[in-house]
């Protein structure tokens, strides 16, 4: 028995926004949501991707039978309100009924749909049945870094208006080659860094002017969004180094948090490098060791 976990609303938001060609919604074991909530209020409005939850005669909750729990990365359950494990409730029931299935610990939202509706308000839907072309066409929305605050994607999404519309967002550090008239129309503060996504570009010299325009706007209550071309390397190498900096966090916390955000995240060798030397700077010292494998 896999048991249970608590998924915060952040972490929700970011794994119904990860995408490598497409949407990862797409594939069959990925996410498997479930509303536990009564089925009027489900119609109503319900997290995108959702299914409402199934129950028996004896009001038990029912497995979809076209969902293989076994094979499920992510199983998320949420009700109205439930934010913890000892509550009892629609969604507890349901995850205690996926947990013995489940490899991986069944995730109950925290604080249910009101706490997610409310701060994600565009991932709001009442659409209930998705065909796979409509998920693969799904357009993601850049990861969340520093919930409320700090963003992290690519060039098509920084220049989607609707995107910086619903993310509210006020500043943007460009780090492609391009820039677009897009951000004018959006009335976005941008600063934007040209700089190849190649191992002997020098990004080390550019940090503390990016950790600096960041701070800036955080600090006013502005939402910020780091972005390159296509947010694998430039864009993750400038999201660790800011938590090194905001944080104080170690190169190697840096590295997992943003690879809890982005799973495909994958800075060049030389920003690694780069990155060492910038954990010298700001903690004094070089902790991590970037030799291991995982850098």
């Amino acid at each position: 028995m896999a048991g249970k976990v608590i998924c915060e609303a952040t972490k929700l938001y970011n794994i119904l926004n990860q995408y490598t060609r497409i949407s990862r919604l797409a594939e069959s074991n990925y996410l498997c949501l479930i509303d536990a909530r009564p089925a009027e209020a489900y119609y109503f409005s319900h997290i995108i991707t959702a299914r409402n939850a199934k129950w028996d005669s004896e009001g038990k909750f029912v497995i979809p039978m076209d969902v293989e729990v076994e094979s499920m990365r992510y199983i998320i359950v949420y009700d109205s309100s439930t934010d913890s494990l000892l509550d009892s409730g629609p969604a507890t029931d349901c995850a205690d009924s996926l947990a013995k299935a489940s490899r991986f610990p069944v995730q109950i939202l925290n604080g249910g749909y009101e706490k997610f509706s409310a701060l994600y308000t565009f991932l709001r839907t009442q659409k209930i049945i998705y065909t796979i072309r409509e998920l693969e066409n799904l357009v993601p929305y850049p990861v969340e870094i520093l919930p409320g605050q700090l963003y992290m994607g690519d060039y098509r999404q920084a220049t989607n208006l609707q995107i910086l519309k619903d993310l509210k967002l006020n500043a943007l550090v460009n780090l492609s080659d391009e820039c677009s008239l897009m951000f004018k129309k959006a009335k976005c503060t941008v600063l934007h860094i040209r700089i190849a996504d190649s191992e002997v570009a020098d990004l080390l010299t550019s940090f503390e002017r990016v950790c600096a325009f960041i701070d800036s706007h955080l600090n006013s209550a502005s939402c910020v969004m780091i972005f390159s071309t296509l947010g694998i390397s430039r864009s993750c190498a400038v999201a660790m180094a800011y938590l090194i900096h905001h944080r104080k966090y170690m190169l190697k916390e840096a590295w997992n948090h943003i690879q809890q955000c982005k799973a495909n995240m994958r800075p060049n060798r030389g920003f690694v490098q780069q990155l060492s030397d910038w954990e010298l700077q700001i903690l004094g010292q070089r902790v991590t060791d970037i030799a291991e494998p995982n850098y």
